[in-house]
This record gives structure tokens, C-alpha cells and sequence, in this order.
């Protein structure tokens, strides 16, 4: 066999393999190291390149912003600033139609800042949101899919683990894609509240609900005492991060500490918390350096085989428009977000375009971003829908069956459709904030 059609039936198996249970890192390390065996008859040289990725992920400097934003996100759970923010856009959206649902999304953007993660946006919404949407007689449909399609803001808003990820893979700068997240995280959430709007006013049915006539209003004081702290550990790491006095590692490793501080204020981290915290940090910084050294190996493996040139060649050969590479690009990751999870979708589709990208003489930073929202989609939809697992585990309630979590995402996947087409068809949108 020639070495395309070594890679191409690497890529296969590689899907096969994870879609079949296989952990990821094992599946993309293991194909690629067979891969470039065979390829090269060269059993040496692959293992050379598998110690050559290796070294590559674990000694990068910006990996460090990896367990510091893992950490601090971690902290900040435990601290309560969740539940804290959301009782505050509760408030504030009590008499809308709907307006419950647009607290959740407020508070989850906000929540998304200081996280970087829809699973723990997932987690703390569902037990902090829904049982309060229901007993407002609010639809449980509607309810579980707010909390699910809010959720995945935490992946796109920094700072946000898929952005570190495809930080790695595309070798861009961390902060610059944390940068280049904002705008397309903050439209993402007004078209979540504009949605919410809309069926409120066209489909009352489907999201229920009645105006929290007693809610009891909060003062001024409290008010800013259950969000300035958030507010000021954002404007730490992003502020720090836009105005150039701090690097993306040094963001991380400033939030963290700020994070741990309002948590030793507040008195709601124990010593116990604080080592659960630690353990946790440890556990998904190997899981994510894991990741990053089995992709690396992988990108060595499709660069040997000649599969990027081979697409790139291919489309050229076709007078593919930037049009036509775009909606090709966007198909794949909505059928592979079927079957795959966020991670696996850029590790297995971004080696593969990349070279195609830069060829068009486009922006990786604005490349990722589309990247990051279009597999994203992917968490809201079946059979895999991770967020929608997470939220039925979370929830624990018989009376809202998995189904019911699909069917209440599905108008929040449309919306972030939407908003990648749009964001395709403006770069700009994404580069505003570099430029």
C-alpha cells in the first residue's frame, strides 16, 4: 500500500477505534505509531517520533496554562460564584417570559469566564436552574435544553480547554485565541437570549413558565457582593491578557491564586476541598497532556503520509471555492460531532485542513474559532451529546428522560448554527479584539 492509503485507513480505524470506546489518546497514538511503521519500514524511526512528541507537549511553556486555568476553574465552582451569579440574573430577568432561561444563559456566560468548561457549567446549572424553571411550571423540555445549549459557552468563552487544545495542535498563541473568543462567546450568548425571546413570544408552549411575581428583591450590597468578585477575577485574567501586562500562563497563574483567595474570604473551601481541587487539576492536566502528545504523533503521521497535501491538491484540482471548503469542513464536523466528543473532533479534523488553511492565506486564529463552535455543536446533539449525559446523570429525575434533554437542545444547536455561519462569513468577527 502507498502512504495515503496507509493514512487514509488510519484516519478510519482512528474513528472506529473511539466510536467503538476506545480512549482517545490510545486510539490516535497507537494508529499513528502502526502508521508510520509500516509506512516507513522503520520501526526506530517511529518510535523517535513518538519520544520527539512527547518531549514536544510536556516541556512547551504555554502548556502551563493548562492545570493553572484547570485549577482556577475548579476553585471557582467550589467556591459558590455560580449559584451566586445566576440568583442575581434571576432577579433581573424575573418578570420576562422566559426570563429564567435568560438568567441561565446570563449566568453561564459569566460562569464560562472564570471556568472554561461546559461539563461543570453542565453540572452546576442543572442542579441550580432546572428545579427552579420546573417549579416556576416552566416545560422540562425547555428547561434541560437551555442548561444544555448554555453550557457549551464554557468552550468557547475563554478561557476554554478547546482553545488551549487547538492552541497546541495549530501552534497559535494561547492568548491570542483567548482573545478571539470573546466576541464570537458573547454573540453566541445574546442569540441564546434572542432565541429565548423569540419562542417565548411564538411558542409559548413549548417553554412555559410564569413570572416570578414574590421574588425578593436584593439590595445594592448584595448585589456586589455576590458579583464583583467574579466580575474582578475576569477583568484579572482577561484584562491582564488584552492589555499585554500579562501572559497567558501568567493570567492563569494570577486567576488561580485571585480564585483562591475569594474562596479563603468566603469560607466556602474546606482544607479537604482545596486537596480534591488539587487532585482533580492533576487528573485532567495528564488526561489533556495525554491528548496533546497522542495528537502531535498523529499530525507527524498524516504529514509522512501525505494526506493534507493529497486534500489540498484534491480541492485545487476541483476549483473548490472558499465556500465550498467551508461547508465541507462544517458537514464533517456535524456528522463527526454525532459520533465523537469536542477533543476528538479537533485533534482528527484540524491536522487535516491546516495545511489547506494557510494555503487560502486565511487566519488559524479565526480558523480555530470556527472550529471550536462547530464541534461544539456536537455536544448538543445524539447519540453521544455529552452535555445532554451530564445533565440527565446531573438532574437524576425519571420524569425527563434523555430524550426530553435531545429534543429541548435542539432549537439552542440551530442557534449556534446560525452563529457559525455568520461567523464564517465574517472573519472579522472573531479578529476584532487583535486587530
Amino acid at each position: 500500500m502507498t502512504p495515503i492509503e496507509i493514512g487514509l485507513i488510519s484516519v478510519i480505524a482512528i474513528v472506529f477505534l473511539i466510536y467503538a470506546g476506545v480512549y482517545i489518546p490510545i486510539a490516535l497514538g497507537t494508529v499513528s505509531f502502526i502508521s508510520i511503521w509500516l509506512m516507513r519500514d522503520n520501526f526506530t524511526l517511529a518510535l523517535n517520533l513518538l519520544k520527539v512528541a512527547v518531549g514536544d507537549s510536556a516541556m512547551e511553556y504555554s502548556f502551563a496554562t493548562i492545570p493553572l486555568f484547570t485549577f482556577m476553574g475548579l476553585i471557582v465552582s467550589k467556591a459558590g460564584l455560580g449559584r451566586d451569579i445566576y440568583e442575581v440574573m434571576t432577579m433581573r430577568f424575573r418578570k420576562v417570559k422566559g426570563g429564567i432561561g435568560m438568567a441561565t444563559v446570563g449566568a453561564n456566560a459569566v460562569f464560562a469566564a472564570v471556568t472554561g468548561s461546559s461539563i461543570a457549567s453542565a453540572s452546576v446549572f442543572t442542579k441550580v436552574s432546572v428545579p427552579q424553571m420546573i417549579a416556576q411550571d416552566y416545560n422540562p423540555r425547555f428547561a434541560v435544553g437551555v442548561v444544555a445549549g448554555s453550557s457549551v459557552l464554557g468552550m468557547i468563552i475563554p478561557p476554554s480547554a478547546m482553545l488551549i487544545i487547538y492552541s497546541f495542535v495549530a501552534e497559535q498563541s494561547v492568548g491570542d485565541m483567548f482573545l478571539a473568543g470573546v466576541i464570537p462567546g458573547m454573540m453566541l450568548a445574546v442569540a441564546y437570549v434572542g432565541a429565548i425571546w423569540f419562542m417565548g413570544r411564538f411558542t409559548p408552549g413549548f417553554v412555559g413558565g410564569r413570572p416570578a411575581e414574590d421574588y425578593e428583591l436584593m439590595s445594592g450590597r448584595e448585589i456586589a457582593s455576590k458579583t464583583l468578585p467574579t466580575l474582578g477575577l475576569i477583568t484579572v485574567v482577561l484584562g491582564g491578557i488584552y492589555t499585554g501586562w500579562l501572559t497567558a500562563v501568567e493570567a492563569g497563574a494570577t486567576g488561580a491564586l485571585v480564585a483562591l483567595v475569594i474562596a479563603l474570604v468566603r469560607r466556602s473551601m474546606s482544607l479537604k476541598g482545596f486537596w480534591e481541587a488539587l487532585l482533580e487539576t492533576g487528573h485532567i492536566t495528564a488526561a489533556i497532556l495525554f491528548l496533546i502528545t497522542a495528537a502531535s504523533i498523529y499530525s507527524r503521521m498524516l504529514g509522512l503520509a501525505g494526506l493534507p497535501n493529497q486534500l489540498q491538491d484534491m480541492l485545487a484540482g476541483n476549483q473548490s471555492s472558499f465556500f465550498m471548503i467551508m461547508v465541507i469542513y462544517v458537514v464533517m464536523m456535524l456528522f463527526l460531532g454525532t459520533l465523537l466528543d469536542t477533543a476528538s473532533i479537533i485533534l482528527i479534523v484540524v491536522p487535516l485542513f491546516l495545511p489547506l488553511v494557510e494555503a487560502m492565506d486565511l487566519s488559524l486564529i479565526w480558523f480555530g474559532i470556527i472550529t471550536v463552535v462547530g464541534a461544539e455543536i456536537g455536544l448538543l446533539t445524539p447519540p453521544l451529546g455529552i452535555s445532554c449525559f451530564v445533565i440527565k446523570s446531573t438532574l437524576n429525575d425519571d420524569r425527563i428522560s434523555l430524550k426530553d434533554v435531545f429534543m429541548g437542545a435542539l432549537p439552542f444547536a440551530f442557534v449556534m448554527l446560525i452563529v457559525l455561519i455568520i461567523l464564517i462569513r465574517f472573519p472579522s468577527l472573531s479578529l476584532a479584539i487583535l486587530n
